[in-house]
């Protein structure tokens, strides 16, 4: 009897990204992260891309997108939330080398990206102008923004099923089809950009629409992968699917810290632009929207090799090997920090030839040189990145969701807004002074994050070390 149950927790099938997830950790990272790296650069060119063509039509256009950019944020972290914690719990079952359980992860995961992707649609719709007039936004500015965010929102169970189907092939280890789909989507964007734009004369909804498009075929290419093909490592058997309460608690203990860490972002972001409205205008809003666009590319290597952090601490933690946990997660650290130090001088020399790719028409001339000075300041925000991102990183790899969720929360809704309201509001210092208040938190909350990170490694060492020496 014990015979088939082992039996039932043996690697049915593997494929090679599975074979590199239990491999070398460092090998594994850039294995995984490479592939995600390409994708999210090319995603964030796109996102770069569209600011340009709605620059094209105004300061205003440019800066209703940019106060719809937090909402926008709220339902892209619901659905990556859960995609986490999906990825999460698949990576520490192929670790355990238990499929079946694996399998089972991915069908909750899915459900649950659905139950949410209803629900946002359902709730949101109706308060979105409430939403944008409570900003102070002036009425033409927040007709624009409702009008770009219907079409959105409407597209949401789109939104969502992408997230959560990238999260399960990232669960596996399958970062090459995930870069393929993201790749396709953001080069499709780009080319539907202008032509929804301008060719159609939809101005900034043909910028909505564009990106509903593009994502529609990207979810079609993973559905494709998953449920027609079946080539993947997980499969789904949805007849046979039950409600199992414990890989739920799983997935919901990572995803619901990791919802809530990027909804935390987006609150700061909301209140960030409320800060600026204030101090700076609309004007302040597109300025600082702009400067984030370059920033967010900074942030698109770290972003890679968070997932190859998350999925190979998980896998080290399924099978009890704290070497090769610790091993990943310093390494992340390293190699991230290397590559925003490039990152920083490049941007900080080149910033007013960035500046012109938002500032070339004559409706937004004006903000060019405040652009330039906000982009110096903000690229300050990113060598201490890598310590705070790859810590909560690894804690969502073993599980330990919550740990995440108190580093994100410490930086963006704590230090972040105490720093920012004393340059900014309370020191008069204005848009200089908010980002001076972006970049004094995330040090300090990062700093903090990476010491608990260590101390957690440690402890997860000393348990781990009597199992480990029974084993020999």
């Amino acid at each position: 009897m014990k015979e088939n149950q082992e039996d039932k927790r043996v690697n049915i099938k593997s494929t090679r990204g599975v074979e590199t997830l239990l491999g070398d950790p460092k090998k594994a990272i850039r294995r995984i992260s490479g592939p995600m790296i390409i994708a999210m650069l090319v995603q964030t060119l796109y996102n770069i891309v569209d600011g340009i063509w709605v620059a094209g039509l105004g300061s205003d256009r440019l800066a209703a997108v940019g106060l719809f950019f937090p909402v926008f944020m709220i339902i892209i972290s619901l659905a990556s939330g859960i995609s986490v914690g999906g990825s999460s719990a698949i990576s520490r079952k192929i670790g355990a080398k238990d499929k079946r359980q694996a399998d089972t992860a991915a069908g909750h995961t899915l459900f649950m990206g659905i139950v949410i992707a209803v629900l946002i649609t359902i709730i949101v719709l109706p308060l979105l102008r409430n939403i944008f007039l409570s900003m102070g936004a002036e009425i033409s500015v927040v007709d624009l923004v409702v009008n770009y965010g219907k079409i959105i929102i409407g597209g949401t169970i789109i939104l969502v099923f992408n997230n959560i189907a990238s999260g399960i092939l990232r669960g596996e280890g399958d970062t090459k089809r995930v870069m393929y789909a993201m790749g396709l989507g953001s080069i499709l964007n780009i080319i539907l950009d202008p032509l929804f734009i301008y060719t159609l004369n939809m101005g900034i909804n043909g910028a909505a629409w564009a990106t509903l498009v593009s994502m529609s075929v990207t979810s079609f290419l993973a559905f494709y992968w998953l449920f027609i093909k079946k080539n993947t490592y997980i499969s789904f058997h949805f007849n046979v699917l039950k409600f199992n309460g414990k890989i739920i608690k799983e997935i919901l203990r990572v995803g619901v810290p990791a919802s809530l860490a990027q909804m935390s972002m987006a609150l700061a972001i909301f209140l960030l632009n409320t800060f600026i409205i204030k101090t700076d205008g609309t004007d302040g809003v597109a300025v600082f929207t702009s400067a984030w666009r370059i920033i967010m590319l900074g942030l698109v290597p770290l972003l890679g090799i968070s997932i190859g952090v998350t999925a190979v601490t998980g896998a080290a933690f399924g099978a009890n090997n704290s070497i090769k946990l610790a091993s990943g997660y310093f390494y992340g650290i390293k190699i991230g920090f290397l590559i925003e130090l490039i990152i920083v001088s490049l941007i900080f020399i080149f910033a007013a030839q960035l500046t012109y790719l938002f500032t070339y028409s004559k409706d937004t001339v004006h903000i060019s040189g405040t652009l330039i000075r906000t982009l110096r300041q903000l690229v300050w925000f990113l060598p201490t990145v890598p310590l705070g991102m790859l810590t909560s990183s690894m804690f969502q790899g073993i599980g330990k969701g919550e740990y995440s969720l108190i580093i994100t929360i410490t930086r963006t809704l704590v230090f972040q807004i105490l720093f920012r309201w004393f340059l900014g509001i309370h020191l008069g210092l204005g848009l200089s002074g908010l980002c001076w208040g972006v970049v004094s938190g995330n040090i300090t909350a990062s700093l903090i994050a990476v010491t608990w990170g260590q101390f957690t490694i440690r402890n997860i060492k000393m348990k781990l070390k009597p199992i480990n020496s029974l084993s020999k």
